[in-house]
């Protein structure tokens, strides 16, 4: 009898190690099925506020390096993922990766992570008051070299992080509005009556005020990131200005960081604003003076505010987000740059664009400096209720207007490499991207 117990036991003990084995085998093919259907996030942000004095961007004028920090400048990274799809979206404190450095990060962060093309979103703000980006071992100075390699590991670290540390996301989407931003487009005449537009401040120009917000947050509602989407150029600060600063959409970032919590990123996108500046523009410098606020804060401030307003407004969210990309090079009908007359015949520019969805919110990235006008029409025809229109996104070609102002002339027209039938074809490509995801 004893004997018997012994054996049954035994066996008892054999199936139950069996069913373990088996539920421990079993358990991590279940939880993949599941997590592959599952929308999932990650969130990262690093500081690259430049650690010497460097050249600054945005300004040819500008022949001395930085003499100090006012904001700090960060990158800011979110990654999405569903069923063996992803997302990556870049925002950095910097007015864009030119000079040839675009091509050259793209290429390093495609390998590292094995992306497609139309994975990655690597843009700038915008902002004037940071340092340029250079691989020209020759000409570009040695702080601006030194710089630019510890922003490509950088990258790739915060990248890393972000795609390391994925979980289960809601998202949605909200519009607010903001009068930060002013048509620069200003119609002068001269002592003899002969008109020109030069860059001013036109408040009646056309200004595409909305603010577009997407709101990421946990399962049980917490709040992760909040994305957000302005059309304005980052030049609060002028060419006199040597102070390194984020200018509006860097400070807007700041602040609604600081209301939201530390746990909440805020990567800013810079909308169609080839034409749109702050209304506050050109500053030499922060103004100290006791009792004014600084008009760069101000203006990053009340952007901030509504940013926060709207994320805060975002009740409805949803994780049945599935994820589609596409990615294509146009090549589009050229002009010399700097030169108003079309040559006939001229070589066409490249102009690269970047089309994803995640769930119904879409991104459209134009690889160049967007006039408002092509971005409000985007948006417009746009399948999707929330399109995201981001500049300055995987390529910097310069200014695409819109056939109309060419007979108008001025700075963006003499300055811009595309001919004025180039930007209806864009118009066109993106929206013929967004039907097909």
């Amino acid at each position: 009898m004893k004997e018997a117990s012994f054996f049954s036991l035994k066996r008892i003990c054999r199936s139950v190690i069996v069913l373990i084995v088996c539920i421990s085998v079993t358990i991590p093919a279940v939880q993949s099925r599941e997590s592959a259907d599952v929308l999932l996030a990650g969130t990262a942000k690093i500081d690259i506020t430049p650690g010497k004095p460097v050249r600054m961007a945005g300004y040819s004028g500008r022949k001395q390096l930085s003499e100090g920090v006012h904001d700090p400048l960060s990158a800011r990274v979110i990654a999405f993922a569903k069923n063996g799809k992803r997302l990556v979206l870049v925002s950095t404190d910097l007015i864009g990766f030119y000079d040839g450095t675009a091509e050259y990060m793209r290429k390093i962060l495609l390998a590292e992570f094995e992306l497609e093309p139309s994975e990655l979103f690597l843009t700038g703000i915008h902002t004037h008051a940071g340092p340029s980006l250079t691989i020209d071992e020759q000409n570009g100075h040695p702080n601006n070299l030194e710089y630019t390699k510890r922003l490509e590991a950088g990258l790739v670290e915060v990248i890393r992080k972000s795609l390391d540390n994925m979980s289960p996301i809601r998202i949605g989407a909200g519009i607010g509005y903001s009068p930060v931003g002013s048509n620069r487009r200003e119609l002068q005449f001269d002592s003899s009556g002969n008109s020109s537009i030069r860059l001013g401040h036109n408040p009646y120009g056309p200004t595409d005020k909305e603010v577009l917000v997407m709101k990421l947050a946990e399962p049980n509602g917490t709040g992760v990131a909040a994305i957000f989407d302005y059309a304005i150029h980052a030049t609060s600060l002028g060419s006199k200005n040597y102070i390194i600063s984020g200018d509006v959409l860097g400070l807007a970032e700041q602040f609604v960081e600081k209301i939201l919590g530390q746990d909440v990123i805020a990567p800013a996108f810079t909308g169609a604003s080839g034409d749109i500046n702050p209304w506050f523009k050109g500053l030499t410098e922060f103004n100290t003076e006791r009792g004014w606020i600084p008009e760069p804060v101000l203006q990053g401030t009340m952007l901030g505010e509504e940013v926060v307003r709207v994320f805060r407004d975002i009740g409805k969210l949803s994780d049945d987000g599935e994820i589609r990309t596409s990615f294509a090079t146009l090549e589009l009908p050229g002009k010399p740059k700097n030169e108003l007359p079309i040559e006939k015949d001229y070589p066409p520019t490249s102009l690269n664009i970047t089309a994803a969805k995640v769930g119904d919110i879409a991104f459209v990235g134009i690889g160049c400096e967007v006039l408002t006008e092509i971005g409000m029409s985007i948006k417009a025809a746009s399948p999707y209720k929330h399109t995201f229109v981001i500049t300055h996104c995987n390529g910097v070609a310069g200014y695409l207007p819109p056939k109309h102002v060419y007979i108008q002339g001025g700075y963006e027209i003499k300055s811009s490499p595309f001919a004025p039938q180039a930007a209806d074809i864009v118009v066109r490509g993106a929206i013929g991207m967004l039907y097909e995801l």
